[in-house]
């Protein structure tokens, strides 16, 4: 029943975020492919592939964050930490998509932030984490929705455990050989993971 919320929640954004996914994503790919050309840059394409994931799922986190309504409460304001969090038993849906739905919906936008600032404790993500979930919060409450402080907290987790991963994996990738950080092994695990992403989708819409 989890699994089956969650897939719906993703086709609904999915259904009416693809047609400014496709542009974006086109007009992203043939900017970046006049750049390189003009400046005579090099490529390399899991950068290039990795850079376009980021702008997928922001703009994601957008139609999720705006126009998926996870909740039935409409309008309501709640300053008490944990007073949402606590209602929601542990082993329902409402628990899971509610609670660990806003930790992982941050957990790539943490990642991301420290790939790009390169931070060296967690402070700064979780300050960035604060600003960008507090201005969601007050959007969602303009635009008919609810605020709630405990899911600031959800998400600036999220974003923390993306730091840890991003540490982690820094750590990891210094102990690797060298032909397991070659461009063409990157370059072949993008691919792979492209391919089947298209053809998840394919198969989401009936067509493969």
């Amino acid at each position: 029943m989890v699994i089956e919320s969650l897939k719906q929640i993703i086709n609904t954004s999915m259904s009416s975020l693809w047609p400014s996914l496709a542009i974006v994503c086109v007009a992203l790919i043939c900017v970046r492919i006049g750049y390189l050309k003009t400046h005579r840059d090099h490529f390399h394409l899991y950068q290039e592939f990795w850079l376009l994931v980021g702008i997928i799922y922001l703009l994601l986190l957008y139609q999720l964050v705006t126009n998926v309504d996870f909740n039935s409460s409409h309008g309501g304001f709640n300053i008490i930490p944990f007073k949402e969090i606590t209602r929601y038993e542990l082993s329902s849906t409402q628990f899971y998509i509610n609670v660990l739905g806003n930790v992982i919906l941050f957990v790539p936008f943490g990642y991301i932030v420290s790939s790009y600032i390169k931070p060296k404790n967690m402070w700064t993500n979780t300050i960035i984490a604060v600003i960008v979930s507090c201005t969601i919060e007050l959007v969602q409450l303009q635009i008919g929705r609810s605020f709630d402080v405990d899911d600031i907290l959800l998400n600036t987790l999220g974003c923390i455990i993306g730091f840890l991963i991003y540490v982690a994996w820094q750590a990891i990738e210094r102990h690797l050989p060298d032909f397991l950080k070659s461009d063409w092994l990157r370059n072949l695990v993008c691919i792979i993971i492209l391919v089947v992403l298209i053809l998840s989708v394919l198969g989401a819409w009936g067509l493969v």
